[in-house]
């Protein structure tokens, strides 16, 4: 045994999307994993939707795998080593609630064995097995899981009510916690927030749509373990390529747009000179023009 020093290692991010179905899960994932890799063809789709990745082919040539039921915990394991085998850079698995509630999932694993409390000491071994695999793998993992409407019933005096008692999260409950990062969607206009992040990026941010910016802001993390300053964002300011991605980046760190202003103004001149004209239709920054009057 050795005591060292503490540092946070170069590491592979392992995160979850959760929400309600039509929020914009798969989307949302795709668009962080071009974000982290930066190459369609280094992205891989475990799909248990019915193919419903599928249906954003035209973002780029990603792989899709498709898994149909059983879901048991044994078939997301040979999915996901597929993809390693591969040489995938990015997993996404959509969804994993399967695993959980769907046919030859764990809930029906445990209900075949009788349904009994003593009955999850040979389920939960299976359902450990299939989370080390994830958190283990060697591969950026991208996981998404649906939400699901609760309620409480009331009961006051002889009258009983139904009231809403928030989303419950349609896998075992703390699965989140094993993760490093989790986004919720929180409506259907695809708005996002951190329910746990243990890298510091989102913390106290508003709400946010997410994009491919986002996605690098996370590679950078892993690669780099370095704080996000206003240098760092002033260098991303630079490496913008369009005006959507210095938008992006704008309502991504909303604490440095004061200080950052003139570096998104001269940014967003640049770009506005070079864009093509369907890029113009873009909502473009509010940011006054400088005292010299160029726009």
């Amino acid at each position: 045994m050795q005591l060292q020093t503490a540092s946070r290692k170069k590491v592979k991010i392992k995160m979850n999307i959760a929400s309600p179905s039509g929020f914009g899960k798969t989307y949302s994932a795709l668009l962080l994993a071009y974000g982290i890799t930066g190459d369609w063809e280094k992205i891989a789709v475990i799909d248990t939707e019915n193919d419903s990745a599928s249906l954003y082919s035209n973002l780029g040539p990603f792989k899709t795998l498709r898994l149909d039921a059983p879901f048991s915990p044994d078939r997301y394991i040979q999915a996901i080593d597929t993809c390693e085998k591969a040489g995938m850079e990015l997993i996404i698995i959509d969804s994993i609630t399967h695993v959980w509630k769907g046919q030859g999932g764990i809930l029906e694993y445990q209900n075949a064995l009788g349904g009994r409390y003593q009955d999850w000491a040979k389920a939960t071994p299976l359902y450990q097995k299939w989370l080390n695999r994830i958190v283990q793998s060697h591969c950026h993992i991208i996981t998404t899981n649906r939400k699901k409407q609760a309620y409480n019933l009331i009961t006051e005096g002889n009258r009983t009510k139904v009231e809403k008692a928030g989303l419950d999260d349609e896998i075992r409950e703390g699965y989140e916690y094993e993760l490093t990062l989790a986004f919720e969607i929180i409506n259907d206009k695809h708005m996002a927030r951190a329910s746990k992040d243990r890298t510091g990026l989102f913390v106290n941010l508003p709400e946010f749509v997410i994009s491919p910016e986002t996605g690098r802001m996370i590679l950078s993390w892993c690669q780099s373990g370095e704080e996000i300053n206003s240098d760092g964002i002033s260098d991303r300011i630079g490496r913008c390529s369009s005006i959507q991605e210095l938008l992006d980046l704008y309502r991504m760190f909303p604490q440095f747009q004061q200080t950052l202003k003139p570096e998104y103004e001269r940014k967003k001149r640049e770009l506005i000179m070079t864009a093509p004209e369907s890029e113009l239709k873009t909502p473009i920054l509010n940011i006054k023009p400088n005292s010299n009057g160029n726009h």
